[in-house]
């Protein structure tokens, strides 16, 4: 039965350069490439090495405390690096394209038909495995498992992000096709989260899935938030998540026989000349797609993601994992003369410590200066004002910082990961490392439970 939810805590960043409903196709990539540091906690051991001649859906790595689980090419060709950082940690493993399109061949099949065996089995060769993530803790689900639950959010609500409807309006069969999969992974339900913006559309007309709705700010979108509304996490509960991109994957994987992970991207930000979608693959170099698009070659923060949760890249970067957009802004690394006694008419604050409140409609640019370095954490209740959850934040990553096991359970990490307290980094006036903090208080869950 279908819920509707209204979230009044949460905030909208007003940037400029959200993307037009424009669809082009971008160059074609020089070279692709998976990042293994995409993936907390994943110990990566090398299938291929420079040199060797792969096709789409040949593994390149795997996990070596999970060996079952792939992660494959994108693309034929050739693999032209394997780069690596301190101790020879694998950094990205490069496949330079080499336009044949070559595919590994996989079962082409309706999965109401399949058992949840031979689906498994189909995700875990294929190598679209790793876009299922386990709650809690934000990790690789595990094939062993049977979650109780699995949760899809349809919509973005963090700064700048994605079109769903936009992006998905000609993947209704493969949506439909991936829902009938991962419903086999479940004994429970598959749940979808909708905007209210979304009650008709390809994603309101999806069978084998109870939708809700959720109304309200920032974080609504995250499945994470959608998960404390409708299904909420014990100690002893498996939630798993995908994104409605690993749906499609995983219905054409189905449909056709073959791994396809082309997919479009929103290329956003001020500093983005005419920010629009672009038709690439997964993992493209930036290179090519940025040439020309931004304002400036120089004094620019490249983002694979959001502003809040993205990765900062360099133009030869590649997109993330999981990403379905790239954000410009401002680098932000020019002296400001006593900016912190100007009106700020033009300036964007959580806090409303500008005159900009006055505009509520008006977007902003904003640069990644931090305007500070890290100051007194101290107990505000300013956190809450941002996370729609019952949950105590400061008290929370406080307990984590004294390694606390027992007070993390209590205080709800088994039900947070980075992206639902993203806010709250945004907005400390401490300007404390939140996300950071929050992923060694789950690192140190794993270690200590398992």
């Amino acid at each position: 039965m279908s819920k509707h939810f209204k979230l009044k805590r949460g905030f909208n960043i007003r940037l400029k350069g959200a993307a037009e409903a424009v669809l082009e196709d971008a160059p074609a990539p020089k070279s692709v490439a998976l990042k293994p540091t995409d993936f907390p906690g994943l110990t990566p051991k090398l299938s291929v090495k420079a040199d060797t001649p792969v096709k789409a859906g040949d593994a390149l790595f795997f996990d070596k405390y999970n060996p079952e689980i792939l992660f494959t090419s994108p693309v034929s060709g050739t693999v032209h690096a394997v780069n690596r950082g301190e101790r020879r940690k694998i950094l990205e493993i490069v496949v330079e394209p080499d336009g044949k399109n070559q595919h590994c061949e996989f079962t082409k099949a309706d999965p109401s038909k399949l058992s949840r065996e031979e689906i498994r089995d189909q995700l875990l060769k294929s190598g679209l495995w790793p876009f299922l993530k386990q709650r809690p803790y934000g990790i690789l689900a595990k094939p062993s498992v049977v979650p109780n639950n699995i949760v899809i959010s349809a919509f973005d609500s963090a700064p700048l992000a994605a079109d769903f409807d936009f992006l998905f309006s000609k993947e209704k069969s493969a949506l439909q096709t991936g829902i009938d999969a991962v419903k086999k992974l479940t004994d429970g339900k598959v749940y979808l989260g909708l905007s209210p913006k979304q009650s008709s559309g390809v994603f309101a007309s999806l069978k084998n899935v109870e939708t809700n709705t959720f109304e309200g700010p920032h974080p609504a979108g995250n499945a994470g938030i959608q998960i404390s509304r409708i299904c909420p996490i014990g100690k002893s509960d498996i939630i798993w998540t995908l994104s409605p991109q690993a749906l499609v994957f995983i219905g054409r994987l189905f449909e056709t026989g073959k791994l396809d992970l082309s997919k479009t991207i929103a290329l956003t930000g001020s500093e983005v000349k005419a920010p629009k979608y672009y038709k690439t693959i997964h993992g493209t170099l930036l290179t090519g797609l940025l040439k020309g698009e931004t304002k400036n070659e120089v004094n620019q923060r490249i983002i694979s993601g959001n502003v809040l949760t993205g990765t900062k890249v360099d133009t030869d970067g590649y997109l993330g994992y999981f990403d379905q957009q790239i954000t410009v802004i401002p680098e932000g690394d020019e002296y400001e003369f006593m900016g912190w006694a100007a009106p700020g008419v033009d300036k964007f604050s959580a806090s409303k410590a500008f005159f900009s409140k006055l505009f509520p409609k008006k977007e902003y640019v904003l640069n990644a200066n931090l305007h500070g370095g890290e100051r007194a954490f101290v107990l505000s209740g300013q956190y809450e004002k941002f996370l729609p959850m019952d949950i105590l934040p400061v008290h929370l990553l406080k307990s984590i910082l004294v390694n606390d096991i027992d007070k993390m359970e209590q205080l709800g990490i088994y039900e947070l990961v980075e992206e639902d307290l993203a806010l709250c980094e945004y907005a400390c006036t401490s300007k404390i490392k939140v996300q950071e903090i929050l992923r060694e208080g789950i690192n140190s869950m794993i270690k200590e439970l398992g």
